[in-house]
């Protein structure tokens, strides 16, 4: 029943049979027999079939809940198994856009103790790397959900984007009367994926090009010019609450979010180190 239950699974994942074959390495008739059985034995249907694939159903929802809650807890007794004989070792590669690295070294840290024959690699980049060829094992990207149907997605936390300025630099200068009304100041921006976001494209509106006096391609770059007092700029609001050096302008707008996304190839997502991580997070 357990391979019947897991090949729905991948279904509802998936979206599509042969994506569900090449996940699970079974031929397509295999994941078929399976579907029918499992549908013959609940007297329901699981799927809505349709040119493009098929759709779960609310049970075929319930169905991979399920899968999903078992297979995690099967994972945790493999994790504490392996790590019990000292068996999780090698290299973890991880990927993410620098401004995330601070909040995910702790979790690294605590990661290293448990597991301290696991190396970890931190590969700072905008761009989606190619997890199906083992380019990274875990990435973390922020902005629009990834797609892509051979990756894991699931939303790890939002970050909430503040304006600011650094003490060094409201002495200078001072402080803008009204967020609305930022003439006469010097702001930080940033190039890349990050000027998509929409605090890029607010700050864009509201100010000059000459008002533009430092540009990076690096978030974390860009934070480290906020925090020398170059100009105003965006920063993640938590990391910069706990800077005293760092003074609040205005009220975070909440349209200044930005979703953070932890993708896994399917491949890789349910192997013991990765799956170590994760439950880490």
């Amino acid at each position: 029943m357990w391979n019947e239950i897991q090949s729905a699974a991948e279904v509802a994942r998936l979206g599509t049979i042969s994506g569900a074959a090449d996940a699970l390495g079974v031929h397509r008739a295999t994941i078929n027999r399976h579907v029918e059985t499992l549908e013959s034995d609940l007297g329901a249907k699981l799927f809505q079939r349709h040119a493009r694939g098929y759709v779960a159903t609310e049970l075929g929802k319930e169905l991979l809940r399920i899968a999903n809650a078992t297979t995690e807890q099967m994972d945790g007794l493999r994790i504490q198994a392996e790590g019990r004989s000292g068996q999780i070792s090698g290299e973890l590669l991880i990927t993410a856009i620098d401004v995330i690295a601070p909040r995910l070294m702790p979790v690294i840290q605590r990661f290293k103790t448990q597991h301290p024959a696991v190396r970890t690699a931190f590969l700072s980049s905008q761009s989606l790397m190619k997890l199906g060829y083992g380019e990274a094992h875990v990435a973390f990207r922020v902005g629009p959900k990834p797609s892509d149907p051979d990756n894991v997605v699931r939303h790890y936390q939002t970050l909430q984007m503040g304006l600011f300025a650094a003490q060094s630099y409201v002495e200078r200068n001072g402080l803008p009367d009204d967020i609305t009304d930022l003439s006469n100041h010097e702001f930080i921006s940033v190039t890349g994926e990050a000027e998509r976001a929409p605090f890029s494209k607010w700050l864009s509106e509201l100010v000059s090009d000459d008002q533009i006096t430092f540009i990076s391609n690096q978030m974390q770059v860009a934070d480290v010019a906020l925090r020398a007092g170059i100009g105003i700029g965006f920063s993640p609001v938590p990391q910069a609450g706990s800077k005293t050096e760092l003074v609040p302008i205005g009220t975070p707008d909440p349209e200044w979010q930005i979703p953070v996304w932890i993708v896994t190839h399917v491949d890789l997502h349910r192997s013991i180190k990765v799956r170590a991580f994760l439950g880490m997070l």
